[in-house]
C-alpha cells in the first residue's frame, strides 16, 4: 500500500471512529432527554397510524400512558373499540416489560439512586427533606396564608434550571397559578442572588392561569404534550385546590369534589411515573374542631384523597418575623422533624443569612 493509499485509509478509520462517538453521544444524549417511549413506538408492534392518531387526539403522547390508563377510559375514545384496546395495551405492555412486571428490591434500589433532589435554597430545609424536593413524586406543602408556600414555588423555578451538581435538575418549570399569585418579577429577583440571566430564566418556565378546574385539569393534558417537547424538571400547582374547593360546596357536592380532586391527582402522578418530574402542589388549611387543644387547630384540606396521592406533605407556620417553619408532616421515608427558614428577597435561605 503506497504512502498516500495508507494516508487515505487512516482517515477514513477516524472518520469512521468518529461518526461511531458522535452517534454514541447522540444516543446518550436521546436517552438522558427521555425517561419515557413516544407512542409512535407502538407501530412497531403492527399497531395502526389511524389508531395511533386518535390516542394523541386524546391527549395521549406516550406508551406509558396507553399503558397506566384504564381500559374503561381508553374505550370511551372515539373510534377505538374494546378489541382494540386491549390491543394497545397489550402492545404497550410488551414495550414496557421492564417496568411493568416485578423486580427485585436491589435492581429498585439502584433505580432510586438517580432520583434527583432540587434544592429550596436553604440548606436546613434541603436537609429536613433529605436533600431537596424528590423528583418523580408528589410533594404537598400546606399551611396558612403568608407561611412562603408561593415562596418555595417561586424559587423552585430558579433552582430546577441549576445543574445537577449545583443542586438542580437542568430542567425548565411548568407553573399553573389557580390563585393569581405568581409574579415573574420576584422569580428573576430571587435569580439575582446566583447572578443568572433573567429572561433567559423566565424562558424557561411555562405559565399559566387556571380559572376552573376543568381548565386545570386541561392544563395538564397540554402538560403532557409540551413534556414530550422540552425537558421539565419541575410542576407546580399554586393552589391544587382552591378551585375544587370553590366550586364544590356544601356536604351534598363533597363526594363529586373529592372523586374530580381524585382524577386531577391521578393525571399529575402520571406525569411523575412517566416524566420523572418533581410535582408540587400547595395546600389550603381549614380549622379543624376535633383537634386537641394543645395540637394543630388547622388540617389540609382535600381530606384521604389528597393525603395517599401525596409522598411528602409538608406544614409550614410562622415563626418570628421572616422566619418560618417546616415539619414534615407525613413521608414515608423522613421522620417527623421540624426547621427554620427564612424569606429574604433573595428568596428561600437558612435563618442565620437572614439580614
Amino acid at each position: 500500500m503506497s504512502a498516500a493509499s495508507e494516508e487515505k485509509h487512516q482517515e477514513m478509520l477516524e472518520e469512521d471512529e468518529q461518526h461511531d462517538n458522535d452517534y454514541q453521544h447522540e444516543e446518550e444524549e436521546e436517552e438522558q432527554r427521555h425517561s419515557y417511549t413516544r407512542i409512535e413506538e407502538l407501530s412497531a408492534l403492527k399497531i395502526a397510524e389511524a389508531d395511533i392518531k386518535k390516542l394523541k387526539e386524546a391527549k395521549l403522547y406516550t406508551v406509558e400512558s396507553v399503558a397506566y390508563t384504564p381500559k374503561k377510559v381508553l374505550v370511551t375514545i372515539k373510534g377505538l373499540s374494546e378489541a382494540k384496546v386491549e390491543k394497545l395495551q397489550a402492545a404497550a405492555y410488551k414495550i414496557l416489560a421492564s417496568n411493568m412486571n416485578f423486580k427485585t428490591a436491589t435492581e429498585y434500589y439502584k433505580e432510586r439512586e438517580d432520583i434527583v433532589k432540587i434544592t429550596t435554597g436553604s440548606t436546613k430545609l434541603d436537609d429536613l427533606l433529605g436533600g431537596g424536593i424528590e423528583t418523580g413524586s408528589i410533594t404537598e406543602i400546606f399551611g396558612e396564608f403568608r407561611t412562603g408556600k408561593t415562596q418555595i414555588c417561586h424559587m423552585l423555578c430558579v433552582t430546577c434550571q441549576f445543574p445537577k451538581a449545583s443542586g438542580g435538575a437542568e430542567g425548565c418549570a411548568l407553573y399553573i397559578d389557580t390563585e393569581g399569585t405568581f409574579r415573574p418579577k420576584r422569580v428573576a429577583q430571587m435569580a439575582e442572588r446566583y447572578g443568572m440571566d433573567s429572561n433567559d430564566l423566565l424562558d424557561n418556565i411555562s405559565f399559566a392561569r387556571a380559572y376552573s378546574s376543568e381548565h386545570q385539569m386541561k392544563l395538564l393534558q397540554e402538560a403532557a404534550q409540551m413534556m414530550t417537547e422540552t425537558k421539565y424538571a419541575v410542576v407546580i400547582v399554586d393552589s391544587a385546590t382552591a378551585l375544587f374547593r370553590s366550586e364544590y360546596v356544601g356536604r351534598g357536592e363533597l363526594a363529586a369534589r373529592q372523586q374530580e380532586l381524585g382524577k386531577f391527582l391521578r393525571q399529575l402522578l402520571q406525569l411523575c411515573d412517566i416524566f420523572g418530574v418533581a410535582v408540587v402542589i400547595t395546600n389550603q388549611v381549614v380549622s379543624d374542631p376535633g383537634g386537641l387543644s394543645f395540637g394543630p387547630q388547622t388540617k389540609p384540606i382535600g381530606g384521604n384523597i389528597i393525603a395517599h396521592a401525596s409522598t411528602t406533605r409538608i406544614s409550614l407556620r410562622k415563626g418570628s418575623k421572616s422566619t418560618r417553619v417546616a415539619k414534615i408532616y407525613d413521608s414515608p421515608n423522613l421522620p417527623e422533624e421540624e426547621c427554620q427558614f427564612a424569606i429574604s428577597n433573595d428568596g428561600i435561605i437558612d435563618t442565620e443569612d437572614a439580614k
